[in-house]
């Protein structure tokens, strides 16, 4: 089994330090040296892809009705999702100069977008959410955005992930050279899971369920399937996804884990 050095996933952009899934966040998470972007997309009532994790905005916003699913993208745009993350700036007479831009909510064209035009080489993990009243018309949305970008084929900067082992099927129809991962959250899911992963499908299993499951650690680490993991904070978090070989961590914080995988040994054959 080899030690590489994981690719550092920004998780929803630099989620520590910004509010999540913001332009700001993301733009940190480049600035700070991540080489992939991880976001949740959701479709709104008139079919745009937005990044957005919850089905509605309570947890992020002042808006305390309507699912996402039951709004227009010109509605969403109206909400301010990054007031929340620094609830007292305003009486901060030394805080900085707020860029509202950076605070509305995100369509998936625009993370795309910034992905492209960035100095380097920016993966994008897109996880699709469901249950979803649209069913598969997210993931058909989605494939036909990475079309226009020519992101569909075997060099794509993308990979799909999604608890939903069904959404996945439908990516791997629609676009059978994207990656896709298979997430899950429970170890108990894994033994199931396993007899219905294609064999180049990638895993991507909670650090928590690594650390309370060492035997599940090392049957994922003795599979064929490459590990990304969720979401990986700590030194320690980090060491055992070296030791099991995980192939990218994901990280709210993207600046320190950077630092902390430069420190590490180069890659071991």
């Amino acid at each position: 089994m080899s030690r590489m050095r994981p690719q550092v996933v920004a998780h929803r952009g630099d989620s520590e330090e910004n509010a999540e899934h913001t332009l700001g966040a993301f733009l940190a998470a480049i600035e700070a040296g991540a080489d992939g972007l991880e976001c949740d997309v959701r479709l709104t009532a008139d079919g745009h892809l937005v990044c957005v994790h919850d089905r509605d905005l309570r947890r992020v916003a002042a808006q305390r009705r309507g699912l996402i699913s039951t709004m227009d993208l010109a509605d969403l745009h109206q909400v301010d999702i990054a007031s929340w993350k620094r609830p007292w700036a305003e009486l901060d007479d030394e805080a900085p100069v707020v860029d509202e831009s950076m605070h509305g909510v995100l369509t998936l064209r625009r993370l795309m977008e910034v992905a492209a035009e960035a100095p380097r080489r920016i993966e994008l993990l897109i996880e699709t959410k469901h249950p979803t009243r649209y069913g598969g018309l997210v993931e058909r949305r989605l494939v036909q955005l990475l079309s226009e970008f020519g992101w569909d084929g075997a060099d794509s900067p993308v990979r799909i992930m999604s608890f939903a082992h069904t959404a996945l099927q439908r990516v791997q129809r629609l676009a059978p050279e994207v990656r896709v991962v298979q997430l899950f959250e429970r170890a108990e899911m894994w033994p199931a899971l396993r007899r219905m992963v294609g064999r180049d499908w990638l895993v991507g299993p909670g650090i928590g369920e690594l650390t309370d499951h060492p035997g599940l650690a090392w049957r994922l680490a003795e599979s064929p399937h490459e590990i990304n993991v969720w979401t990986v904070n700590t030194p320690e978090q980090l060491a055992l996804c070296r030791s099991l070989g995980v192939t990218a961590v994901i990280t709210d914080r993207p600046r320190v884990m950077r630092g902390l995988v430069d420190a590490l040994p180069a890659d071991d054959p």
